[in-house]
């Protein structure tokens, strides 16, 4: 009688490999949600508040919020972070800025610290809703407003609909255009699968988010573990990968490109060469529809230039309003 084994015990063999494999790979990149809580210490210090926000219909969003600089400064600037990001991604400019002027940073809902929307709507025309209602609640009636991505799109529908409460539009790497992609994120690419999206919810690979957060530099040698920690755990904060999931699904760009005729606002156009999210064809889309802008190109970043290079790219910004 042969010794060798049969081929059914080669088999369960194999699928106990698997099986250990698996459970291997569930256990080192099980990532369970977190309270908003345990995210408070490390990524809301001082000078990080929260607010209720009264949405309309009676709705309240607990919103995470930096308010820097001089409060004598009637002209705030309020700056808006993009898709999986937070109010953390303006700080180089802030400590800039905010020497001499108040600047206001926050995270948008379904991103950071300030989590889910309680409406489940992340379309841009409510989040140009819930702006309304903060910039009311902090008793904000000018400003100069400024964006990135998701932001900068949002900067843009907003200086249109509101005229009179935008001085001045500063725009980075700005969103809103349907124009194709020559890279998009790991992290973005989720196809529509309810499996796929209930795993996304268990499991986060933090090399997925660590190889996502490279794709949107333009030297990727910048990205620390620091970094990468950011992203990863506030991506973790309860709710927030569900949030992502209905934003990604809820997109429609150049939906609304019919109002960047109706801006007033002096515009700077801020972008980064090696953007391959958003290229730097759009930069010459937005100088051409808005009437009063400039455009600055930074041929070595990429899509989140001020996060990249605070100090080059704030420089232009402090320039910009500065002149007359």
């Amino acid at each position: 009688m042969s010794d060798r084994p049969t081929f059914g015990a080669r088999l369960m063999k194999l699928l106990g490999f698997a099986v250990l494999a698996t459970a291997l790979l569930a256990m080192a990149f099980r990532a369970p949600d977190r309270p908003l809580e345990s995210l408070i210490a490390r990524w809301a210090p001082p000078p990080s508040d929260f607010l209720e926000l009264k949405l309309p219909g009676g709705q309240v969003q607990l919103v995470h919020f930096r308010d820097e600089g001089p409060r004598s400064d009637t002209t705030p600037i309020v700056l808006l972070h993009g898709t999986a990001a937070s109010l953390h991604t303006w700080e180089g400019w802030v400590k800039s800025l905010s020497a001499t002027r108040r600047v206001i940073t926050l995270d948008l809902p379904g991103f950071g610290l300030t989590g889910p929307s309680p409406l489940g709507d992340y379309s841009d025309d409510a989040y140009g809703s819930f702006l309304w209602s903060f910039f009311q609640q902090l008793q904000i009636s000018r400003m100069v407003l400024g964006g990135n991505s998701l932001g900068g799109g949002l900067a843009w529908q907003y200086a249109a609909r509101h005229p009179e409460q935008v001085a001045a539009l500063v725009l980075v790497d700005a969103g809103g255009l349907d124009l194709p992609s020559a890279a998009v994120p790991a992290g973005f690419r989720l196809p529509d699968s309810r499996l796929l999206h209930w795993l996304a919810g268990v499991f986060l690979p933090r090399p997925l988010v660590d190889r996502s957060v490279r794709e949107v530099y333009g030297d990727p040698s910048k990205v620390d573990a620091a970094l990468v920690d950011r992203y990863f755990e506030l991506t973790l904060r309860e709710g927030n990968r569900e949030a992502l999931t209905q934003r990604l699904a809820q997109r429609t760009p150049g939906r609304h490109v019919e109002l960047l005729a109706r801006i007033q606002a002096p515009t700077l156009i801020l972008w980064g060469g090696r953007d391959r999210l958003i290229p730097p064809v759009a930069a010459a889309r937005l100088h051409e529809a808005i009437a009063h802008s400039t455009v600055q190109v930074f041929p070595g970043l990429g899509h989140v230039p001020q996060e990249e290079d605070p100090a080059s790219t704030v420089q232009a910004v402090h320039t910009f309003l500065h002149s007359p």
